[in-house]
């Protein structure tokens, strides 16, 4: 993991640094609050260890206030000698993951940050669909197929959704129609296949294999196998 501390007691930033880069983890750290907003804002991190007391004119609350406030839903754990319950509280409503309290045993600290990361990985499973190297962001809309993105418009968005959703399954137009366009089945039409057609040019181009597949008289398979 890449790991952001901003910890401004040199004795503890080092026993951390060392601890970590020992553990297998790449590590930055600064020691008072302007430079970690600076950095915590514009660097891609994987979790930040913050102390809260920080010199510089900005306290560690105030950064993860000013984080959660610009959508930044990184894991951070709050370091303090302030042990007690409202200072705890704080931390932890200022949009903290974990609230650590000095002096600690690094193992626990450890055990702790496995366990943030373990949890945001949670969530970004819930938000992220994937088969073989087509992936799909339900927030940011975003879908990318081995690195590169693919433009949808947003009927397309949703009929790829509901195909990633029954990845492997064979899905028929008349599922389709109730759920992506959410009305019952005209055997005239051919929007279906038109929509399919299109959507399959733009995840299938230049791709090894073919992902979407039609299966004859039976409807779509959205799947890695041929």
């Amino acid at each position: 993991m890449k790991l952001l501390i901003v910890e401004d007691n040199e004795r503890v930033a080092s026993f951390l640094k060392k601890g970590l880069s020992e553990s297998g983890h790449t590590v930055d750290h600064v020691d008072n609050g302007r430079e970690g907003m600076f950095l915590a804002a514009s660097e891609t991190y994987d979790a930040i260890i913050m102390d809260r007391m920080l010199p510089g004119g900005i306290d560690g609350i105030a950064i993860v206030e000013a984080l959660r406030a610009s959508g930044n839903k990184i894991p951070i754990m709050i370091l303090s000698a302030l042990s007690g319950v409202d200072d705890r509280i704080r931390g932890l409503k200022s949009g903290g993951d974990d609230y650590l309290v000095k002096p600690f045993a690094f193992g626990e600290l450890l055990a702790r940050l496995d366990a943030l990361m373990r949890r945001a990985q949670d969530v970004r499973a819930e938000t992220t669909l994937t088969i073989d190297n087509l992936s799909m962001d339900l927030l940011s809309h975003k879908v990318t197929r081995a690195g590169r993105a693919i433009s949808l418009q947003p009927r397309e968005f949703k009929l790829l959704e509901y195909l990633m959703r029954h990845a492997n399954q064979v899905v028929t137009r008349t599922m389709l129609f109730e759920n992506v366009w959410e009305y019952h089945f005209d055997p005239q039409t051919n929007i279906i296949d038109v929509h399919v057609s299109k959507l399959r040019q733009k995840i299938d181009a230049g791709a090894e294999r073919q992902l979407l597949h039609t299966i004859r008289n039976a409807g779509y398979k959205l799947s890695a196998d041929a």
